[in-house]
Order: C-alpha cells, then sequence, then structure tokens
C-alpha cells in the first residue's frame, strides 16, 4: 500500500469513498438525513477546495484509493494544527489503513511545527482515535453541536 498526496484527479474517486463510507460505517451512529446533508458537502469540487487549504493524501493499493486524511492549521496558527476529513473504505477498515494515514500526517510539516494536534471525531471513530494517542479537549466527554468529539494530542 501506498500513501501518496492528493492529486486533483483524485477528487471523485475521493468523493465517493468519503460518501460510501459516510452512508455504510456512520450511519450507526447518526441520523441518515444528517449523513445524506454531510453527502451534499463532500462532492469533488468540495474535496478539491478542501485539499487546496490542506495537505492532503490517498492510502492506494493496485490504483485503488482505499482511504484519505487531511492535516493544515488550527485556525492560522503556526504551533497548533489539526487533522479533517480521514476515512477508510468498509471494506478495508480494521486492516492498519486508517493508521498508516494517522501516521503520515503526523509527520507532515503541519503536525512537526505544531506543539498540539486536534481532530473534530465522529462517534464512529473515536475509539480508533483514542488508540492513537488523542484525548478529550478540556475533558469534555460528549459530542459538540455537531455530533463531533474535540479530541487532542499535545506533542
Amino acid at each position: 500500500m501506498l500513501i501518496r498526496k492528493f492529486a486533483e484527479t483524485d477528487a471523485k474517486e475521493v468523493s465517493d469513498l468519503i460518501i460510501r463510507t459516510l452512508m455504510i460505517s456512520n450511519t450507526k451512529d447518526y441520523p441518515a438525513e444528517m449523513m445524506l446533508e454531510l453527502t451534499r458537502r463532500m462532492q469533488p469540487e468540495d474535496i478539491l477546495e478542501r485539499a487546496r487549504r490542506t495537505h492532503f493524501y490517498v492510502a492506494e493499493e493496485n490504483n485503488v484509493i482505499l482511504g484519505c486524511g487531511a492535516i493544515g492549521p488550527y485556525w492560522d496558527k503556526t504551533d497548533e494544527s489539526s487533522l479533517f476529513t480521514i476515512f477508510v473504505l468498509p471494506e478495508y477498515q480494521g486492516r492498519g489503513i486508517g493508521r498508516r494515514i494517522v501516521e503520515t500526517l503526523e509527520k507532515d510539516e503541519y503536525a512537526l511545527r505544531a506543539k498540539r494536534i486536534e481532530i473534530p471525531a465522529s462517534i464512529t471513530g473515536l475509539e480508533f482515535y483514542k488508540k492513537l494517542g488523542y484525548d478529550y479537549k478540556d475533558n469534555v466527554t460528549v459530542p459538540d453541536e455537531e455530533g463531533l468529539y474535540r479530541l487532542e494530542k499535545y506533542r
């Protein structure tokens, strides 16, 4: 498996991957209407915009994108960063791909300059990120109004 920087030509495949993952993996934790609304914001043009603002990576095997993830500055700060858009195709979850993506993001220049990395974690992904050393920000252990946990890791 290769983890590489996102290319503009990946936008449609990444969009499809995210939408498929949301509709299969995340619907057990969130209402279908919420997932449908989120999928409307994960179209190829939205992915291209995200890639312009972050360092976006894909995990690829045999010319198929299996997962993705991004890192960028936290509110334009130079000493804090955030992880975004981390998804792995449902049939490939549990095989270490997500871990490899996060490890790659944590070696990116945005992570190396950061004292703190935050991630808005879904209910679905909470335990995965906790296994990777992320913990509740400000000891808040309930999801926010967006249904996300705010997790962080200090370096």
